[in-house]
């Protein structure tokens, strides 16, 4: 039985059933598309039971109803009727004055939201706010490349057309010329090939071949020794591939590779052909390019040694800048990510191998340079080579260790950088060897050449070179000179030439076995001299020469006599140390970057190891008359001089770390604290110190900052504080291919003046602030997937309740109840997923290396490259508390996104109801005919075509990423038109229609970036006119569900409730996909599209189920009978 309001007679009964009647369409019996026969809302009006209605909903919406004895209506507009008497019926005569219909209005209202949503919200603005501004404002380094100049000109090579590519009608290959200076374009030297980078410009090779051009014209030209030993000028050839996209799409990246293959033969064939090549023809013809890359010109380099068209060992040296080797910088395509793999893999697998005869990159050398903390495009940490290729063939180095260079560089900077492409060009005009057909020296020497230019020196694997020489000076001194310092004494040079003439300071080299080992180490503000120059100092490496007959002086290039003719001398065999001298960024009290335009200071450093076959340290001071200038040196223990802090990671961020250092230490000072690895935290460093006592000081602090792996230096002149951040650990890297026993962390390296006789007092602190950038330039594709978690959790929830009660509840109303339930639960139950995971990767690292250490011929344990995939990227447990912050930064923006979407809605719903106004005349006749407006939706049989032709089209030319565009636009127009309805009848069953339709378009929306960049691509590639189709984005599969449901939706029919057990299915989508989102949705984002396709997939799989399907009703559908003629009037 119906209860009947209070008031009314069977009479009112009878009048309102009628009238509900007629807001019902199709006077013929048939369904209405809001409801369907199998699940009708309005069958189970009567029996909607109030208390579950209220168990469903949140618990403030018990408290706020203060009309309890009348039944609630958050049903159709039958059942509000039905409780509301007759009265209610008529829509135009409805009004808001009463206090129960002001307060039905407000929850149904979708702009309606909890003080908890608001707080979310605000919080996470909060946080967004602060984590710009920290990326903008705080621990920024200083910018410090030199603009370069250059003279460029380009030939284009014609000759490489469609007879050698397929790809000659969208892409071209040039050669680069200098003006000034090369007078043709014909080749004569080695060639060297440069790739740009997503969306770079081919012209991007000009700083560096301008900076080879005139080297070789102004140094090396002259040099008839270079010359001899086969250094030659550099031919720079680069593609022109129309600024395209590589970043987002795989197939341009192969597409590209492939090109290339076949241009490096074509450029190969230049030097064979006498009319295009001026080189010498006694030389070998070459058999090998140079390969230069930018950003992915790099990942592009490595994609072509493994491509079918690869030439064997037509490839030996790439040197990379800013590409990000370790993993693709977005994973939105799915051919981008699967290019990865396969790459990565190859290169694994090639130096896996036992014998070098097994593997096919065994000569190739491959330095990849990283710009650092500047880089806001790539994040540094994806330039790593540590996963891919052995210390023996290749290395990562930043731009702030290279010697002189010493400042970072950000993503484009780096090409133009003129500090930065002097050694690059030195590097490579050193490792060339025109008398080979390789063109380029052997892969051992290559490897020194560039350690030897890139790095600080002071690196465990950085070569020194004094112990593979040959004494060339026979230094002579007086045999009672009192220039010998006594052992453990430090040498301190404040003037040169205070005594009129030169004069050499010993100082004995300890012997072997002191515990904990002993270093040599000297600073100087003055350049070492070498080996007959004119400079003010030399520091020799002598041992006794006895003279006896037979043998004789000359064997020595250089005879230094300061005996000054006495009958008596000692007569010394001595190495000069300039070749191993390390360039230190000046530091005095007017220094303020490291890169300032100043002459640098020199240091030398040696173990004592490296010094077993001398017996003394010379230090010469040439100079005839007194001069300015200070020389430091001294041997220390390396236990005093090293400070092994064993401060947790937890006690450095509650309370810091302080250091004092007493007057009386050694000029290095090593702190190595091992517990600062993450490249997530960043840190304040303050030093505080006196004035010198005695005399006045000879340089200013000088801290180094570094890691081991990568190979990563930041110097700090004139040291007061500093801010102290590095790419150590970092989230979502592959692990190392040779991991160390130990962690060493991060190291600080400070220089101070020994003579001062101060003590100096070091403060460390965790920068929170600072530490927000760090977090964005690591994170940031997790504003795509954690959003996404919410979303499907919100889905879940409607549709929960829509099954439950037959409402379907707002978006605002679903994630009020999400942020109270099942989102803290499922982000705690994360974050217990992250602790677990961390907790057994030491005992799965250990199960790895003993019983599956070796894997066939490899001489590398067998190692889970995958592991750092999942949730936060990192086996570092400390971070757990991402994972909920990160989830409540996804609920903030989801709501954000939401009221952008209601506010466009709205908007367009009042253009288009103004659009659409009639005059008063009409107005009055439709109203008189119909109580209600008409959702209007196009015949089965034209939806059908229409659905039918952009399926064809996705299957041969536009990608499906197009079509999901064009679904998301006609959403939109769907959403509108059902809030127009909505706002003119007030109907339950349009409110929920509605929110069933605006909760599809946020899914859509959030899925939307995910499927732009390839649209991107494709629309470049129309923009050049190449019409190719892409070969992986045609799966229609991979969009008719989403088509499928779009066009269900805008004819207006409301999904069914489901009261089966098939509503747990829809449960477990939704779930599904929320915990997908928040493992690997960083990772593998693609798969978050195919998810969510299927996930639509249901319910288009629902909303047929309560459709009768026959031969006759799709004949008359193909015929375009339809009883009504070619639109149907939808309520």
């Amino acid at each position: 039985m119906r209860r009947r309001p209070s008031g009314s007679t069977e009479e009112d009964d009878t009048d309102e059933k009628a009238t509900s009647d007629s807001l019902l369409p199709g006077d013929d019996g048939r369904k209405g598309s809001f409801t369907s026969s199998k699940f009708d809302l309005t069958r189970h009006s009567d029996t909607l039971d109030r208390r579950k209605v209220e168990k469903s909903l949140s618990p403030t919406r018990a408290t706020q109803q203060p009309w309890s004895s009348e039944p609630e209506t958050y049903g159709d507009s039958e059942t509000h009727e039905r409780l509301s008497g007759p009265a209610a019926s008529n829509s135009s005569t409805r009004r808001m004055g009463d206090p129960c219909d002001r307060w039905r209005s407000r929850m149904r209202s979708p702009w309606r939201a909890s003080l908890l949503t608001l707080s979310v919200t605000a919080a996470s603005i909060l946080f967004l706010f602060a984590l710009v501004r920290s990326l903008v404002t705080r621990q920024l380094d200083p910018k410090g490349c030199n603009m370069s100049f250059m003279a460029p000109m380009y030939a284009k090579l014609s000759g490489f057309d469609t007879e050698h590519t397929r790809f000659a009608s969208k892409y071209s290959l040039y050669l680069y010329r200098e003006g000034g200076v090369d007078e043709d374009t014909m080749v004569k030297g080695v060639p060297v090939l440069f790739i740009t980078g997503n969306a770079g410009s081919y012209k991007q090779v000009r700083p560096l071949a301008s900076e080879a051009a005139r080297y070789f014209q102004s140094h090396v030209q002259q040099d008839s020794e270079a010359l001899k030993a086969g250094i030659r000028n550099l031919d720079f050839f680069t593609a022109d591939f129309n600024e395209d996209i590589t970043a987002f799409h795989g197939q341009t990246l192969l597409d590209q590779a492939e090109y290339l293959n076949e241009a490096v033969a074509y450029i190969l064939s230049l030097y064979h052909n006498p009319r295009s090549s001026r080189r010498d023809p006694e030389l070998p013809d070459p058999s090998s390019v140079i390969i230069l890359g930018h950003s992915m010109g790099g990942i592009v380099a490595r994609t072509m040694l493994t491509m079918p068209n690869y030439q064997s060992n037509s490839i030996n040296t790439i040197i990379t800048m800013s590409a990000p080797h370790a993993r693709p910088p977005v994973s939105f395509d799915a051919d981008i990510v699967k290019t990865y793999e396969r790459i990565n893999e190859y290169w694994r697998e090639a130096y896996s191998q036992k014998w070098a005869s097994d593997n096919p990159l065994w000569h190739v050398t491959l330095i990849s340079i990283a710009g650092g903390g500047l880089d806001t495009i790539v994040p540094s940490d994806y330039t790593s080579l540590s996963s891919l290729v052995p210390e023996t063939h290749g290395f990562t180095i930043y731009t702030s260790s290279i010697p002189n260079v010493w400042t970072g560089a950000d993503h484009l900077s780096i090409l133009w950088c003129d500090q930065l492409r002097k050694p690059i060009i030195r590097s490579l005009l050193e490792a060339v060897d025109v008398r080979r057909p390789s063109q380029t020296k052997h892969r051992a020497e290559r490897m020194r050449i560039f350690k030897k230019w890139f790095m600080t020196g002071m690196e465990d694997v950085a070569e020194k070179s004094l112990p593979r020489k040959e004494p060339t000076t026979l230094l002579t001194l007086e045999d009672n000179s009192n220039s010998i310092l006594s052992a453990g004494e430090r040498l301190t040079i404040r003037n040169f030439g205070h005594s009129g003439k030169p004069k050499a300071y010993l100082l004995p080299i300890p012997p072997q076995g002191t515990p904990g080992g002993t270093k040599f180490a000297l600073l100087s503000d003055q350049v070492l001299d070498n080996p007959g120059g004119g400079g003010k100092l030399e520091v020799l490496f002598c041992s006794v020469f006895p003279l006896q007959a037979g043998h004789s002086s000359t064997l020595f290039s250089m005879n230094m006599d300061l005996s000054g003719n006495s009958s008596g001398s000692t007569r010394l065999a001595c190495k000069n140390a300039a070749s191993d001298v390390i360039p230190l960024p000046s530091s005095t009290r007017t220094s303020k970057n490291a890169f300032d335009n100043v002459q640098p200071f020199s240091y030398l450093q040696y173990q004592i190891e490296d010094l077993t076959e001398h017996q003394f340290v010379a230090v010469v001071d040439k100079s005839n008359s007194p001069e300015e200038g200070w020389v430091v040196g001294e041997f220390s223990n390396n236990v005093m001089s090293t400070i092994q802090s064993p401060v947790g990671l937890r006690r450095l961020l509650l309370l810091g770390l302080n250091l004092n250092l007493p007057a009386e230490r050694p000029m290095v000072t090593d702190i190595k604290i091992p517990s600062m690895q993450s490249s997530l935290l960043a840190y304040k460093l303050k030093m505080s110190t006196q004035a010198c006592r005695d005399e006045a000081e000879l340089f200013t602090p000088l801290l180094r900052q570094y890691i081991s792996e990568p190979y990563e230096s930041k110097y700090f002149v004139n040291l007061k504080e500093a801010n102290i951040n590095f790419h150590g650990v970092a989230p979502y890297l592959p692990p190392p291919l040779h991991a160390a026993s130990t962690p060493s962390g991060l190291s600080l390296q400070l220089w101070s003046d020994p003579t001062c006789k101060t003590s100096i007092t070091l403060a460390l602190r965790v920068d929170l602030l600072g530490s927000l950038g760090k977090l964005y330039l690591r994170y940031r594709t997790v504003i795509a997937a954690f959003p996404l978690l919410v979303v499907a959790l919100v889905l879940r929830k409607q549709f929960m309740v829509h099954d439950d009660t037959g409402m379907f509840i707002t978006f605002a109303e679903a994630l009020d109840l999400c942020l109270r339930s099942s989102l803290p639960v499922l982000l705690l139950a994360l974050s217990f997923l992250a602790f677990s995971v961390s907790g057994s990767a030491d005992q799965a690292e250990s199960v790895s290396g003993s019983i599956f250490s070796w894997h066939g011929n490899s001489t590398i344990p067998a190692i889970d490259f995958t592991k750092n995939d999942a949730l936060l990227g990192s086996q570092d447990a400390f971070f757990w508390f991402l994972i909920p912050l990160f989830g409540f930064v996804g609920a903030g923006l989801c709501v954000v996104v939401n009221y952008t979407a209601l506010i466009i809605i709205h908007v367009l719903c009042t253009l288009y109801s103004s659009l659409s106004t009639r005059p008063a005349w009409i107005r009055n006749d439709e109203r008189r005919r119909k109580t209600v407006p008409s959702f209007s939706a196009a015949s089965p049989r034209r939806r059908l075509i229409i659905t039918s032709i952009l399926l064809f089209l996705v299957s041969t030319l536009i990608p499906y990423q197009f079509a999901y565009m064009v679904a998301c636009i006609v959403q939109i127009a769907t959403c509108t038109r059902a809030l127009r309805v909505t706002k003119e009848t007030r109907s339950g069953t349009h409110y929920n229609f509605y929110n069933y339709a605006h909760s599809i378009l946020v899914l859509m929306l959030w899925v939307l970036p995910i499927n732009l960049p390839v649209l991107v691509v494709w629309v470049h590639n129309l923009a050049v006119h190449w019409l190719t189709p892409f070969s992986s984005h045609h799966n229609v599969l991979s969009i008719m569900p989403f088509i499928l449901l779009v066009e269900t939706l805008t004819g207006g029919g409301m999904i069914p409730r489901v009261t089966s057990r098939w509503r747990y299915v829809t449960n477990i989508i939704f779930f599904f996909l929320a915990l997908y989102a928040a493992i690997y949705g960083v990772t593998y984002a693609y798969q978050l599209h195919h998810l969510v396709n299927f996930a639509c997939a249901w319910l288009v799989a629902i909303h047929f189920s309560s459709s009768s399907f026959s031969i006759s009703g799709i004949t008359q559908m193909l015929d375009g009978e339809d009883g009504e003629g070619d639109v149907k009037k939808r309520p």
